[in-house]
């Protein structure tokens, strides 16, 4: 299976966000979070997220709240539109 080295438009969308609540807040959000910001559903937010962490873009640790770590270089990371 081909997986992309960098990330889709809204998964940098996504990683931008969780960048800067990151930075602003000294922790890294909560799926609750990213759902308001976004204004889509919980199963859309963990799905992202799910799919960020298999891609390599974030770890985490399933199970506890605000463990998103990004692993992307801030280059790598657009800005928030």
């Amino acid at each position: 299976m081909f997986v992309p080295t960098e990330p889709t438009p809204k998964q940098g969308q996504y990683l931008a966000f969780i960048y800067y609540y990151t930075k602003l807040h000294g922790q890294s959000p909560a799926e609750a979070d990213i759902q308001r910001y976004f204004r889509v559903s919980p199963p859309t937010v963990h799905n992202m997220v799910v799919t960020l962490d298999e891609r390599g873009f974030i770890s985490r640790e399933p199970g506890r709240g605000r463990s998103i770590r990004l692993l992307l270089d801030r280059d790598a990371i657009p800005d928030l539109d």
